[in-house]
């Protein structure tokens, strides 16, 4: 059997918010067809990596390197690294009234695309993907997330992510503010979405996503650091124990 491919590589990475030292030196890979969970409690970091990882201009990135299909993409504007394959799905989506989710669509596949698609060709493609994941067509006439509930706005994300079909996916708490039944058909549309030539990270603060999207890689971010990695059963270590026991180890 072959080794699978490295998607993702993360090295030794520190970022900075103004003047306070939030990641202090993350290291972690993500090959093809693995997800990968990171969780810790809130202010650990964890949000940070993610705006980090897409070029958000507040993240100032002052040691390490993240490559990503073999290119350090440090360098690059969150646009070049969304051309790329690299997808953010964020943990509160904006409202944009006034612009459709179809036309949002066509503009957001247009940007990665070196030839724009025709209307045509988009509208055959989107049809497919809501059949795919059992939506409503009526949902793309509504505006982007504008009175949208927590469970269709990130219904909204996923449909972003199987239209511009991006290798590495990182949903930044996607379970916050979701109810049980909303988690369930968000967990289930992106399972539908998973591959084996995709990474995922999924950051999280609390387990139960993972119960339905199930990580092969689970790292806990404490104070700026990854401070443990493992599989699936240390998130249900975490469930037992709790954040405390964690912080707790770390202190002694």
């Amino acid at each position: 059997m072959c080794n699978p491919q490295k998607l993702l590589e993360i090295i030794d990475l520190h970022v900075s918010i103004e003047d306070k030292k939030i990641l202090k030196g993350i290291n972690l890979t993500i090959h093809r067809g693995e997800i990968h969970a990171l969780m810790g409690p809130n202010g650990s970091g964890k949000s940070t990596l993610a705006n980090a990882l897409m070029g958000h201009p507040a993240y100032r990135v002052t040691k390490g390197k993240v490559i990503f299909k073999g290119q350090n993409i440090l360098k690059m504007s969150p646009d070049e690294r969304a051309r790329l394959g690299l997808f953010l799905a964020f943990q509160y989506p904006t409202a944009i009234p006034g612009v459709t989710v179809s036309n949002f669509l066509r503009t957001a596949v247009n940007s990665v695309r070196n030839e724009e698609i025709n209307v045509l060709d988009f509208h055959k493609r989107l049809n497919e993907k809501m059949k795919m994941l059992a939506m409503d067509k009526s949902f793309t006439k509504r505006y982007l997330n504008d009175g949208f509930s927590g469970g269709e706005k990130k219904q909204s994300e996923v449909l972003q992510l199987v239209m511009l079909e991006p290798e590495m996916v990182i949903l930044d708490e996607t379970d916050s503010g979701l109810d049980i039944d909303a988690l369930k058909i968000v967990s289930s549309d992106i399972n539908k979405v998973m591959n084996e030539n995709m990474g995922m990270l999924i950051i999280t603060h609390y387990v139960r996503i993972l119960q339905y999207i199930k990580p092969q890689f689970v790292h806990i971010l404490f104070n700026g650091e990854i401070v443990e990695s493992g599989d699936y059963s240390l998130a249900e270590h975490l469930e037992e124990k709790g954040y405390n026991f964690i912080m707790n180890e770390e202190q002694n």
